[in-house]
C-alpha cells in the first residue's frame, strides 16, 4: 500500500482531530441522523480536548460533502481550523470515532481502503469509447473518446461485390476508430501506471481495440462482454469485472511481498518484531512493512513531533539522538508516519497468512547483511 497520500498530515506537529463518520443519506430521516452523529462527534472531542476550531472544520466538511448513493463513511483529519485529509470511505466506518492525539490515527482508514491498484477501464464500442482510470492516491479520470470514422459504421444486407466492399470499409471503420480508442488508453495507462486495463463492452470492438494496444500492455488485459455504451445501460457487472480484477491484483502483490519476506528470512536481513523494525525504519532501510492490524494493541512508540522518520522503543535514543521532547503515541500512528516518511509500502497481513513475530516484520531494500551499512 502506498502512503504517500498520508504525507499531508505529516507536514506539522500538535493536537490532531481523527473522526470516522458514517454519513449514509440515503434513508429517509438521513440529515437528522447525521445531525445526531455530528453532536455525538463534537461532545466526545468536546470533552477529550480538542481545538473548537478543529471540530467546526470537520463538521463543515461533513455537511458540505456531494452526496454519495449507498451506504459509505467519511475519515476526516484536522489540525487548527484545517482540515489536511477528507476520504469518503467505501462503506460505513466499523466503528464511529472520533480521536484527539499528537498523531492522525490513519489506520482504520488505511484498513478499510485497502491497497489501491491503478488501473484503466474501458467501454467500447464500434463509434468510439469511455475510458476511467484511477492512479494510486489520484483522483479518478475520464474521458470520452469518440472515433475519427463515422462512415460507413452499419453493415448493409444483402449480396454481391459492391456490398462485400461496402462490409469491408464497415469492418475497417470500426478498426480505425478502436486504434483511436487504445491509443488513448494506452496514453492514460501510462500516466497513472496501470496495472490493469479491463476492456469490455461490444464484442468486435473490444476484440478490434486489445489489437490495437501497444504489446506491452496485452498481459494486463482482462477482457469481458460485460457494459455497453447504450443510454440508461447498467453497468453493474463490468464494475463487478474490474473490482474483482483490481482486488486480484492486490492479493497478489501481498503474496509476492510475503513470498519475498519469507526469503530474507532465510538469509537474515529481514527484520521482526517491533524493536527490529523500528530501528530499520530509522535507518531508512525499510522497503515494505507488513502489519498485522490489532485494533486492541495498547503498543506505543517514542516520536520526534517534527520529523517522521524520529522513531524508537525508547526515549533516551531519541534524546541522545538529539531530539528535545520526545512524545510518546500509540505505535500503529507512529509506524504509518514512519513508513510514509521514509517511502515505505505498508502491508496489512493476516496471522494466517503469515507468522510474525510481535504482529510486525519488514523487507529490506538493503541490509548490513549484504555489505550496506544502514
Amino acid at each position: 500500500m502506498n502512503l504517500t497520500f498520508l504525507r499531508p498530515l505529516y507536514d506539522r506537529p500538535g493536537s490532531w482531530v481523527s473522526v470516522y463518520l458514517d454519513t449514509t443519506r440515503s434513508e429517509q430521516n438521513a440529515e437528522h441522523e447525521i445531525d445526531l452523529r455530528l453532536r455525538a462527534m463534537r461532545e466526545t472531542l468536546t470533552e477529550r480536548g480538542a481545538d473548537p476550531a478543529a471540530i467546526d472544520a470537520v463538521e463543515d466538511v461533513v455537511r458540505e460533502r456531494p452526496f454519495v448513493a449507498g451506504r459509505h463513511g467519511i475519515a476526516v483529519f484536522a489540525n487548527g481550523a484545517e482540515v489536511a485529509l477528507a476520504e469518503t470511505l467505501p462503506a460505513a466506518p466499523i466503528s464511529e470515532n472520533a480521536y484527539v492525539e499528537p498523531l492522525p490515527h490513519a489506520m482504520p482508514l488505511l484498513a478499510q481502503r485497502g491497497e489501491e491498484v491503478p488501473y484503466v477501464r474501458v467501454l467500447a464500442d464500434r463509434t468510439g469509447g469511455d475510458i476511467d482510470a484511477l492512479s494510486t492516491g489520484g483522483a479518478p479520470r475520464h474521458e470520452a473518446v469518440q472515433g475519427g470514422e463515422t462512415f460507413p459504421i452499419h453493415k448493409a444486407r444483402g449480396g454481391g461485390w459492391s456490398t462485400l466492399r461496402f462490409q469491408h470499409s464497415v469492418e475497417e471503420t470500426w478498426k480505425r476508430n478502436a486504434g483511436d480508442v487504445a491509443a488513448a488508453a494506452a496514453d492514460l495507462a501510462e500516466s497513472v501506471g496501470a496495472e490493469v486495463i479491463v476492456v469490455g463492452g461490444d464484442v468486435h470492438a473490444v476484440q478490434d481495440l486489445i489489437a490495437k494496444l501497444p504489446k506491452r500492455w496485452h498481459d494486463r488485459v482482462v477482457r469481458t462482454e460485460a457494459g455497453s455504451r447504450g443510454a440508461g445501460a447498467d453497468e453493474s457487472a463490468l464494475d463487478d469485472v474490474t473490482l474483482q480484477a483490481v482486488a486480484e491484483t492486490a492479493d497478489r502483490h501481498v503474496r509476492d511481498v510475503i513470498d519475498r519476506f519469507r526469503a530474507q528470512q532465510g538469509d537474515g536481513s529481514a527484520a521482526t518484531g517491533l524493536t527490529d523494525v523500528v530501528a530499520a525504519l530509522q535507518r531508512g532501510q525499510v522497503d515494505a512493512v507488513l502489519l498485522i492490524n490489532d485494533m486492541s494493541s495498547t503498543d506505543k512508540l517514542w516520536i520526534d513531533p517534527d520529523d517522521p522518520t524520529a522513531v524508537s522503543v525508547d526515549d533516551h535514543v531519541l534524546r541522545e539522538a538529539g531530539v528535545k521532547e520526545p512524545v510518546k503515541v500509540r505505535a500503529d500512528a507512529a509506524l504509518v508516519r514512519a513508513a510514509a516518511g521514509t517511502g515505505a509500502q505498508l502491508y496489512l497481513v493476516s496471522p494466517e497468512q503469515v507468522e510474525l513475530e510481535h504482529g510486525i516484520g519488514a523487507v529490506m531494500r538493503y541490509s548490513s547483511v549484504s555489505g550496506i551499512s544502514g
